[in-house]
């Protein structure tokens, strides 16, 4: 008869308790969480399989359980755990743990894992920034704070797009991309070992049928966060959690869709000179409106989250050091390309430069690490949502 050699590790539960799972302990396997759960099918029940893992230390039965990645984090299971454990703030903890080794080099996910890791990753951006800078300023007769034939302050004169922006932000966002598939294809291996050789019986629609379909649910509308309320204990049904990402997440749309136009004109206008945008753009140019109206949004959505996990009952909720620091992050950024865009207009020269290169330190951030950072749920928890739905699971 073959025999299943379970291999607890301590260190590891000893790591998931300081990632933001500390309560964990208190945990008495009483399944109150997996009936509790709005979100968990009646065929596959979670939590509380996944505390008995995080409990014994089975490490790779929680990295291969694709559970771990459906929880919306909706305190349901904490409002009504009689020992006061909190499972979704285990499974957060569990999937940041999962981020840090998922991809290579392992090293960024250790840095991102704890405060003391922060000047590791601001350092990279922000010599690499001043670097530029410094070689700019050389052309420019060592002016650090140039300013444009007419008298304006173009932040192209130090930090010139062709050379500069463009590329290094393409080779980060490519190379994010690259590993976060390298990630997800990990991910999607570790499901499939884990579950062995699955047989979907009867009718079935294409992968591309279901991505569409989730990414409308998950994504476009936050759906799936009307079904995962707040419990009886935190208090009333609230939507700023829903309304926050939202926010959130069509600022970034916007954003994008305004990078794409603007450095689509830039390139292809080199060739069809009639399309050509040029930048700094006016204020009232459709491109510029939109990008205001992304970064108002961004701003709305980030007081909304901001505010909420501010109000969290500690009883139920945590925050752990990767929530502030992607919370924060963004903040970074939509401040210092909003005051950057302030001192340019009203002609503050030192500081506009000034902000604005902290504004492509702190985005260069977000793009670099995002496959180690809790923003790569997005892309994983995605893939997991995906595979259960193409194979019937959920």
């Amino acid at each position: 008869m073959a025999q299943n050699i379970l291999k607890p590790d301590s260190t590891f539960t000893r790591e998931l308790m300081e990632a933001g799972g500390e309560s964990l302990k208190k945990c008495y396997q009483c399944a109150t969480c997996s009936v509790a759960c709005p979100m968990a099918p009646e065929n596959a029940p979670y939590p509380r399989k996944e505390m008995v893992w995080a409990s014994w230390g089975l490490k790779e039965k929680l990295a291969t359980d694709v559970d771990l990645w459906l929880c919306h984090n909706c305190g349901n299971c904490a409002d009504l755990c009689p020992r006061g454990a909190r499972p979704a703030d285990v499974m957060g903890a569990a999937r940041n743990m999962v981020y840090r080794d998922l991809t290579e080099p392992t090293i960024v996910g250790k840095w991102m894992s704890k405060p003391s890791g922060l000047p590791f990753l601001f350092a990279i951006p922000a010599l690499l920034w001043l670097f530029i800078w410094w070689i700019r300023a050389g052309f420019n007769d060592g002016n650090w704070f140039p300013r444009a034939a007419d008298g304006r302050i173009v932040f192209g004169q130090v930090f010139y797009g062709d050379y500069t922006i463009d590329p290094i932000f393409m080779l980060t966002f490519f190379g994010a991309i690259y590993i976060l598939y390298k990630g997800c294809s990990k991910l999607w291996n570790m499901f499939k070992n884990n579950d062995g050789k699955l047989l979907v019986i009867g009718p079935t629609k294409p992968w591309y049928w279901h991505l569409g379909m989730l990414l409308w649910e998950e994504i476009g509308s936050h759906k799936k966060f009307d079904t995962c309320t707040t419990g009886p204990k935190t208090g009333q049904p609230e939507n700023s959690r829903k309304i926050g990402h939202m926010c959130t997440v069509w600022a970034f749309i916007c954003l994008m869709v305004v990078t794409a136009v603007v450095a689509g004109g830039h390139w292809v206008g080199k060739v069809f000179p009639c399309i050509s945008i040029a930048t700094p753009m006016p204020t009232l140019f459709p491109v510029k409106i939109l990008a205001n109206f992304g970064a108002i949004l961004l701003l709305v959505g980030l007081f909304l989250l901001t505010i909420r996990r501010k109000r969290q009952n500690p009883k139920y909720f945590s925050s752990s050091y990767q929530d502030w620091y992607l919370l924060g992050l963004i903040w970074c950024i939509a401040l210092t390309g909003c005051f950057s865009q302030f001192f340019r207009l009203i002609d503050a020269v030192h500081c506009a430069y000034f902000i604005y290169y902290l504004h492509l330190v702190f985005v260069w951030m977000l793009f670099a690490y995002l496959p180690w950072s809790k923003l790569g749920h997005l892309v994983y928890r995605t893939a997991a949502l995906l595979y259960v739905r193409m194979y019937g699971r959920g």
